[in-house]
């Protein structure tokens, strides 16, 4: 059954701009709809949620949603808004990042769903077959250099020069519109906001190629906003850059407390944008955290529900545990409930010392570990060390200490290998091997 696309995407906040006729065609019969990925690394990052998040939300309300890998114009880059021009990549590099992109839309979209199945195709297996001078008979003559030098993602560079190369990027991805609308029956191009102006000469070459008499031009486009923070800033990136969806690149733990941090300003409209949660659902969660904001419920609510759908329940109950280790109230107890295979992903980022088991064992006390042992790494000499301990500022596995002469042995060594130092708030894993 189709539910009203257009709507879910206005309260959500989701809609910014859409072509005349655009909601006609989805509420008359089941549209497919497409959007554009960069392959420029083996993992999207959270700045490609919002528009993952349209074809989410176009299969849910019963249309067919296709996923377009630019392994063509990947080699080119897309200028838009960029200050510089890209360098390209090698045919093998685009490979693995394909694989990479579409393992994680298949976490998103249902490939195998009926008619509305997610699809997903590359745009090098229709380019790599077209000449050059067949390609200016296909799409070059439709578009004159005028049109194309009006669009805003073109003036921009003009100021700092554009090369022919990323000029005619969006002759190409207007190519792709029109190739899915000949051979795979596309009707809607979406993307972010600034994509607007290669969307659209899309369906321009679609209206010149195929003309535009009442009744057979049906092609259209829809954008979604460029999120902001409430400050301003961009937003996606966290000190150490992009926060990807790939857990080798982004630790769950980490992606968990991105969303975590996301400031009251900030969360009801993300929760729109990013989750999957009704609008009545929301609005409760909304009235829940302004009775008590400290509580973090909104953030917590949506940190939850994308640690879960991008990871996987068992990576958000281990961050759970993460955080109750690391800034919460564990105890010794939590601590021996750790598995072996769990302690890389919870201390993942935790500054960490490795020691012999020969150290270990003839290490005399407390004082001499958590200084010479572990090579100053935790404190940088005895007398510092001491004087932390003396006034009670350390923490073994969770449980405060205080005597620096404390043999070892009064200390358990969890799973046999890891000992837990908290310096006030800041953690120091040493590993035993």
């Amino acid at each position: 059954m189709r539910t009203d696309f257009i709507e879910e995407l206005r309260w959500r906040g989701m809609l910014h701009d859409m072509m005349p006729g655009t909601d006609e065609q989805l509420n008359k019969e089941m549209t497919a709809g497409y959007i554009g990925f960069d392959p420029t690394a083996a993992s999207l990052h959270i700045g490609n949620l919002a528009t993952i998040m349209l074809l989410v939300h176009l299969q849910k309300a019963g249309h067919k949603p296709i996923a377009l890998i630019g392994g063509a114009t990947g080699m080119i880059g897309d200028p838009s808004f960029k200050a510089a021009e890209r360098s390209f990549l090698d045919e093998e590099t685009l490979r693995i990042n394909q694989e990479g992109i579409r393992k994680q839309l298949e976490q998103f979209l249902d490939f195998d769903c009926g008619e509305s199945s997610a699809e997903m195709v590359n745009n090098y297996d229709w380019f790599k077959g077209i000449g050059f001078l067949q390609f200016l008979r296909e799409a070059g003559k439709y578009l004159s250099v005028n049109y194309m030098m009006s669009k805003d993602s073109v003036k921009k560079r003009l100021e700092t020069g554009i090369s022919f190369t990323e000029f005619s990027y969006q002759l190409l991805q207007g190519y792709d519109f029109y190739h899915l609308y000949k051979n795979k029956n596309v009707r809607l191009q979406m993307g972010g906001s600034d994509q607007w102006g290669n969307i659209t000469t899309g369906t321009e070459i679609i209206r010149r190629k195929e003309g535009d008499e009442e009744g057979y031009f049906k092609a259209y486009a829809l954008t979604t906003p460029l999120l902001t923070k409430s400050d301003g800033s961009k937003f996606g990136k966290s000190e150490g850059g992009n926060i990807w969806l790939d857990a080798s690149r982004t630790s769950p733990f980490e992606f968990y407390q991105f969303w975590l941090n996301q400031s009251d300003e900030d969360s009801p409209r993300f929760l729109r944008v990013f989750s999957l949660k009704s609008k009545e659902e929301i609005e409760v969660l909304e009235g829940s955290h302004a009775a008590e904001p400290h509580l973090r419920i909104m953030q917590k609510a949506l940190a939850a529900e994308l640690t879960i759908r991008i990871h996987s329940e068992r990576d958000y109950q281990l961050v759970l545990k993460a955080s109750d280790v690391l800034f919460g109230k564990a105890t010794l107890e939590t601590l021996q409930s750790i598995a072996i295979d769990e302690f890389d992903t919870i201390f993942n980022g935790v500054p960490q010392t490795e020691i012999t088991r020969e150290d270990w064992d003839s290490c005399p006390n407390l004082l001499d570990l958590i200084s010479t042992v572990t090579n100053s790494e935790i404190y940088p000499s005895k007398g510092e060390a001491r004087r932390a301990l003396q006034q009670n500022a350390v923490s073994i596995n969770k449980v405060k200490v205080s005597a620096p002469e404390q043999a070892l042995a009064d200390f358990e060594l969890l799973q046999d290998r890891f000992i837990l130092v908290s310096k006030g708030k800041k953690n120091h894993l040493i590993k035993v091997i």
